[in-house]
């Protein structure tokens, strides 16, 4: 444990030090010169600190300002030792942030008592920091699986839907990094970016709970078969809704609302405008948007540039008009994104 000594009057710097060996793994650095310890403590953090009142250039209540403006120094014990000790001072002292006095001559016994428990004191506030620190590591990591288990539960049931979905895993992967886009552009931050993009891919989960004759069949649905495929979206938040987890509590108000409309006219609960979560908005455009420029069994791919006309003609009606903006602000990324996850060849056009 080393102890700073500042005492321009070597006999006392000398004595002080001697006093100090004397305290199991103390080691004493001294100085006789104010500039040259606050240079050394500039780059050093020791466990208690000695220092003379009456200096030449820099007395005790100015080096004491000095090394409490220091963030690594603010807790270091500080003792100021002086033969001149009035009331006045010592109050500005306690104020400035010093621990303890002690008066000159140096009474050994005293020194060594002080000295010994102040860095008591210390090594007890050293083993609670590190105490803490290892807490706190411990909450970071625990934290850290629990949101990667998080993450891999909502991966694994996306991919489970994608077993009973015609759409392919590359529209997953579209339509998630696409989301991402849109929430940057918006200005949310970055974690709320990732996690947006993470729980985006369970969209349509609720599609499990959808009939085989209807989740499968080429061509227009009939209306009694539109109204059950519309109950993905409440299958999709029942298996999702409960969690105590904030991933599977953002996937579960995306599988609800990703198919409202801006206006009103969306389902499954008619809701319009900013009364739609900013989640379920962002997905519809990329969800929309990714759906369109990708081939199925029914349909050709739409290009880019007649998506992006489509998207453009139902804005403020289908979609909400700063997702739209967001994407389009971001069009250099969302060709990249198209072209860097293309589907399969053996989808045919029928």
């Amino acid at each position: 444990m080393q102890v700073v000594i500042v005492d321009d009057d070597s006999s006392t710097l000398f004595i002080t030090s001697a006093v100090i060996r004397r305290i199991d793994d103390a080691d004493p650095v001294g100085f006789s010169n104010p500039a040259e310890a606050l240079d050394w403590l500039e780059h050093n953090t020791p466990d208690l600190i000695l220092i003379d009142q009456v200096m030449p250039d820099l007395d005790g209540m100015g080096m004491l300002k000095r090394i409490r403006g220091q963030r690594h120094l603010a807790d270091v014990p500080v003792v100021m030792i002086t033969a001149d000790t009035p009331v006045k001072l010592r109050v500005a002292a306690l104020e400035s942030g010093c621990t303890d006095f002690l008066t000159k001559p140096i009474v050994v016994p005293e020194l060594l008592a002080r000295a010994q428990n102040l860095l008591r004191l210390r090594l007890g506030q050293r083993m609670m920091t590190d105490h803490t620190a290892m807490l706190r590591s411990r909450v970071e990591e625990a934290t850290a699986q629990l949101r990667q288990q998080a993450q891999e539960l909502v991966a694994r049931l996306a991919r489970a839907a994608e077993f009973r979905d015609p759409e392919t895993g590359m529209h997953i992967e579209r339509m998630a990094s696409y989301t991402r886009l849109i929430a940057v552009r918006l200005g949310l931050d970055l974690e709320e970016c990732d996690r947006l993009a993470q729980a985006a891919p369970m969209h349509d989960i609720g599609k499990i709970g959808i009939p085989d004759a209807i989740l499968l069949k080429v061509g227009k649905l009939s209306p009694s078969e539109l109204e059950v495929m519309r109950q993905h979206t409440v299958i999709g938040h029942a298996v999702l809704r409960g969690s105590e987890h904030p991933l599977i509590q953002l996937a579960a108000e995306i599988a609800l609302g990703h198919h409202e409309k801006f206006d009103g006219s969306g389902y499954p609960n008619g809701v319009r405008g900013t009364d739609i979560p900013l989640s379920c908005r962002i997905v519809s455009v990329a969800d929309v948007f990714d759906a369109l420029t990708t081939a199925r069994p029914y349909k050709r791919p739409w290009t880019l540039e007649e998506a992006r006309g489509h998207l453009t003609k139902h804005s403020g009606t289908h979609f909400d008009p700063a997702c739209v903006d967001a994407l389009f602000q971001c069009w250099d990324d969302v060709i990249a994104v198209h072209h860097a996850h293309p589907d399969p060849d053996d989808i045919e056009v029928v």
